[in-house]
């Protein structure tokens, strides 16, 4: 059996919200791209081995896992995908592991068409007019440091708690809160 070709318009969108997705492919279609939208990994996952696409579109928080999993599928079925990992709870940990496993870029949603255009591009985001630097809060950092501590521990809650002397409980509290702006 011969494996498809890779399709260099064809964009894969994965993502459990059938509006956002909606939404996004028909942008992405206007914009030259062949879309494949899928709003499960498994089907993800099979449409990509069937059709190769050149770049993929990846939610992190899924209904049946989580994105970052998707990766390294991804990267199997065409080493040269371009993977954009999208995100409505971004923290620097799954940041950092999104692009270790080899996404080419990782968005905090909201994002536009454009947005996802540019980073599939790797063009830049156009810079805006300098800002002080603010440092992070210490209720922004806290919530930085959970994050990285439960990565680090594969997601296991109850280990996370142990690691940073807490009652699980209250991890659970602190991690059901959504994060703080910075």
């Amino acid at each position: 059996m011969n494996k498809p070709s890779v399709n260099h318009g064809r964009l894969l969108l994965l993502d459990d919200d059938d509006v956002f997705l909606g939404t996004l492919g028909r942008a992405m279609s206007k914009r030259g791209f062949e879309v494949l939208a899928a709003t499960d990994i498994s089907d993800a996952l099979e449409q990509a081995a069937e059709m190769v696409p050149a770049m993929a579109v990846v939610d992190m928080k899924l209904e049946d896992g989580s994105g970052l999993d998707v990766i390294p599928r991804l990267i199997e079925i065409n080493p040269q995908m371009k993977i954009i990992v999208l995100t409505g709870y971004s923290s620097i940990a799954t940041a950092v592991t999104a692009i270790k496993w080899g996404a080419a870029d990782y968005l905090s949603k909201p994002v536009t068409a454009s947005d996802v255009v540019r980073a599939l591009s790797g063009e830049q985001k156009p810079e805006a007019a300098p800002q002080d630097f603010t440092p992070m809060s210490v209720e922004r950092m806290e919530w930085e440091h959970i994050q990285k501590v439960l990565k680090e521990n594969d997601g296991n809650i109850s280990a996370t708690a142990r690691s940073l002397g807490m009652y699980r409980r209250t991890l659970q509290r602190k991690m059901a809160k959504k994060p703080v702006a910075k």
